[in-house]
């Protein structure tokens, strides 16, 4: 299992040293959530780059555990300590409850190319999305999808009833704990940086995150056998500190933006084949590993429980939750017409 660092009071001291104002700053701060070469660390690598090559500004990257957890890096950022933070909706969603849209069960389509024809083409992500998270003081720049979700458990799952007694790791996100009561499972709330341990000693049963994911953070060696339920893709959200932006010149503005877009396109670039290419890794390294990918008619018992999770999505957002979802399932439905 990887080091963590926790986050200490010098740790946010080092940070606060010669910052007279995060507005004015040449050396700016970005912080994520994963390790030094999984997708959102590729982002931020590519965004740096680019700032640097582009301007005289610098860029510091900060990476998983070395300034606390998701929600301590977004209160960072939200404060002006960090000008940019890289978090999944998994994590926002406590700001903003509509991000929760991405945990309900099978609304995402299964092929990457309909994945990112939706990313691209989405009035949801690209209008109505902004608006939400400027109400929160953060700019966003980018949404960007990361792999497949896949389950790991102690034993293989192929059915609701597999899930039954099954203690599921989730995010404290309150819609992704729905989905799993609605799967059978008893969701089990825990930070990332306690997962393997969890896993190992039997706190939880199982998890679910990208394998990319899986195969950087070792979960496989505690947690074994794979399952692709097709439920769902892991999301993210990469913006700034939106007092932060409207300071910058319109010249760092549209330098900012740039630098987005061609980290975007770098990533998406990145994930093509990467879930083979983690699968691989991992059936190199363990014999007790197993894969499981449920049929269509395996699929069907689960995607039955999902309206349930749309109802509670819809009970926890009101009427802003209810025209992001139809318009979700239109921009979706737009994607699919035109896959015809």
């Amino acid at each position: 299992m990887k080091s963590q660092k926790l986050l200490t009071s010098a740790g946010i001291g080092a940070l606060m040293i010669g910052m007279s104002s995060a507005a004015m700053a040449d050396n700016w701060r970005y912080a994520h959530e994963e390790y030094e070469g999984d997708v959102q660390d590729v982002f931020a690598v590519a965004f740096k780059d680019y700032i640097e090559a582009n301007s005289d500004h610098s860029l510091q990257i900060y990476r998983f555990g070395e300034l606390g957890e998701s929600d301590d890096i977004m209160e960072q950022t939200q404060n002006g300590i960090l000008q940019f933070v890289n978090q999944s909706p998994g994590f926002t969603g406590a700001l903003i409850p509509e991000a929760q849209i991405f945990f309900i069960p099978y609304l995402m389509p299964t092929d990457m190319d309909h994945v990112l024809e939706f990313f691209d083409k989405s009035k949801a992500i690209n209008e109505m999305f902004p608006e939400l998270y400027a109400e929160q003081g953060l700019e966003l720049l980018q949404m960007y999808p990361e792999g497949e979700m896949v389950v790991t458990a102690d034993e293989p799952i192929t059915s609701p009833a597999d899930f039954e007694n099954k203690k599921i790791r989730t995010m404290t996100n309150p819609l992704l704990a729905e989905t799993y009561n609605a799967f059978g499972a008893t969701p089990t709330p825990l930070p990332w940086g306690e997962v393997y341990g969890g896993l190992q000693t039997g706190i939880i049963d199982g998890q679910e995150n990208p394998i990319f994911w899986i195969e950087s953070g070792g979960l496989y060696e505690v947690s074994p056998h794979l399952t692709f339920t097709s439920h769902g893709w892991f999301t993210t959200a990469m913006m700034a500190n939106q007092d932060f932006f409207e300071d910058l010149s319109d010249e760092d503005k549209e330098l900012v933006r740039a630098a987005s877009d061609a980290a975007y396109d770098h990533t998406i670039e990145h994930i093509q084949g990467l879930a083979e290419e983690s699968l691989k890794k991992i059936q190199a390294a363990s014999d007790e590993v197993t894969v499981t990918r449920l049929d269509d008619e395996q699929i069907q018992a689960f995607k039955e429980r999902a309206p349930q999770v749309e109802e509670e999505f819809i009970g926890m957002t009101g009427e802003s939750g209810k025209e992001l979802l139809e318009q979700f399932k239109a921009d979706l439905e737009a994607v699919s017409d035109d896959a015809e």
